[in-house]
């Protein structure tokens, strides 16, 4: 008998066909699984592919009395318990390194697009509005030669640095710990405490992981801290904004504008932000290109025949746990 894969959400591209041949793959249709369609899936399969929006957390991975492997379709992977499954004997895989340039893309796509209102000037000649050129229309704010302040120099976060030098911009960035010198030479950049980065820079990005110590980062008291011209833009998670607090600062106008591509309730989005003409809201379309969200298909498919071959995937956040670790794990659990 083959094994069994579920796969939450149809993917991009033929990966899945590699996956068919030697498993039966079992695609969710028809939006994200409820609570009870996930538990069911995840209760006869083998593998997972799961999205960022599939909570995994241990009640959920304990269901799976076969299950070798959840493969996230995400770098991100705060919706699976890592600890949780690696005593379970479950391996959890993610997509690193191939939507770096891509999300990166997108910060400054948001960067550009609220610095020069462009999401405005669209809505003005859609409306009708536009009835010619004047010195004083939609004036916007300068990008090149300005100070970008980078939360979270990963590998996102090095990628948007990257495309500050053909901007000529300074960049100040802030994390756990300051880069390898050489490295930080390499991208002209400067660490800094997050109160000086806030305080200093034009333009501030968030490229931080996720995790309930980090959650509202940037809040009321941050935005405070932030020149009354800069912008926020946010490509991470949601859940690093206050995003009240943000509405308010934008309103008020404390800050001039934000671009957020993630919120911390999706799909549902703070109703205040949606008033806010100075910010730009996306879709969680980071990493969408084709070519990205179909090497992030390729990695799952990747780690889940890894996984049913017996082997630790390359993307294993855990590659400790296996089948011995399954039957510990569970053991341990079930006295």
């Amino acid at each position: 008998m083959k094994p069994n894969i579920f796969v939450t959400r149809p993917l991009p591209g033929d990966h899945l066909e590699r996956l068919a041949r030697i498993a039966d793959v079992n695609v969710h249709e028809g939006g994200d699984p409820s609570p009870a369609e996930l538990e069911r899936g995840i209760a006869e399969a083998d593998g997972a592919i799961t999205m960022l929006v599939n909570p995994m957390g241990r009640g959920m991975l304990s269901k799976g009395k076969k299950l070798k492997i959840v493969a996230n379709y995400a770098v991100g992977y705060d919706n699976i318990d890592v600890a949780a499954a690696t005593e379970l004997g479950i391996w959890v895989a993610n997509t690193p390194d191939v939507l770096t340039e891509a999300t990166a893309d997108m910060a400054w796509a948001l960067l550009l697009a609220v610095s020069r209102r462009i999401a405005e000037g669209d809505r003005l000649v859609r409306e009708g509005k536009f009835d010619g050129w004047k010195p004083d229309l939609l004036l916007g704010r300068q990008v090149y030669g300005k100070t970008l302040g980078i939360v979270g120099m990963g590998r996102i976060g090095q990628a948007a640095a990257r495309r500050a030098a053909g901007f000529g911009m300074r960049v100040l960035y802030s994390g756990r710990r300051p880069l390898d010198p050489v490295l930080a030479n390499e991208l002209r950049a400067e660490y800094a405490e997050l109160e000086r980065l806030l305080r200093e820079s034009d333009y501030v990005s968030l490229h931080a992981p996720f995790s309930e110590a980090n959650r509202h980062l940037i809040g009321a008291e941050q935005l405070r801290m932030m020149k009354p011209d800069a912008i926020l833009i946010n490509t991470a998670r949601g859940a690093l904004v206050d995003e009240r607090a943000l509405a308010d600062a934008l309103k008020r106008r404390t800050i001039a504008g934000a671009g957020l591509d993630v919120f911390e309730r999706e799909p549902l989005v703070e109703p205040l932000l949606l008033q806010c003409d100075n910010a730009v809201l996306a879709p969680h379309t980071g990493s969408a290109t084709r070519e990205t969200r179909g090497e992030m298909a390729g990695l799952c498919v990747d780690a889940v025949i890894a996984a049913l071959q017996g082997e630790i995937p390359r993307t294993a956040l855990n590659p400790q746990a296996g089948a011995s670790g399954r039957e510990a794990g569970r053991k341990g659990m079930n006295p």
